[in-house]
């Protein structure tokens, strides 16, 4: 892709495809939602979002810091203490994917219920 075509999502080459991919994970929906709260350290992280391992919320807040959405701060403590913050622009994004986490939990029952349809339809066939 060149410097000179406008970004289009729909083109496999296009660097939006990259950004995408990282705001379409369910873990930088949901370390983004808490980072919204201030900053964080990363055990609490680790303890507050539910099912994320060590190694994954590592990777994942390495990969927000890399695009600019979180900022991570070292102190100079024995243990250092580490914490991450949400950067001006890791806010535009926060803002626009709280009303997916908004959407997941206020239809999960519709979304359940459909599911449980499909499945019976798929049983009887």
């Amino acid at each position: 892709m060149t410097d000179t075509l406008p970004p289009n999502v729909y083109q496999p080459l296009c660097p939006t495809r990259m950004i995408l991919d990282c705001i379409a994970d369910k873990w930088t929906v949901l370390i983004l939602g808490m980072l919204e709260d201030g900053p964080q350290r990363f055990n609490h992280l680790r303890r507050e979002v539910g099912g994320i391992s060590q190694k994954v919320l590592s990777q994942t807040l390495k990969s927000l810091e890399r695009d600019g959405l979180v900022t991570r701060t070292a102190f100079p403590t024995v243990p250092v203490t580490v914490e991450y913050a949400i950067t001006p622009l890791g806010l535009t994004l926060a803002g626009t994917i709280a009303g997916l986490r908004d959407w997941a939990e206020s239809h999960i029952g519709a979304v359940l219920a459909a599911q449980q349809a499909y499945d019976q339809r798929m049983d009887q066939a």
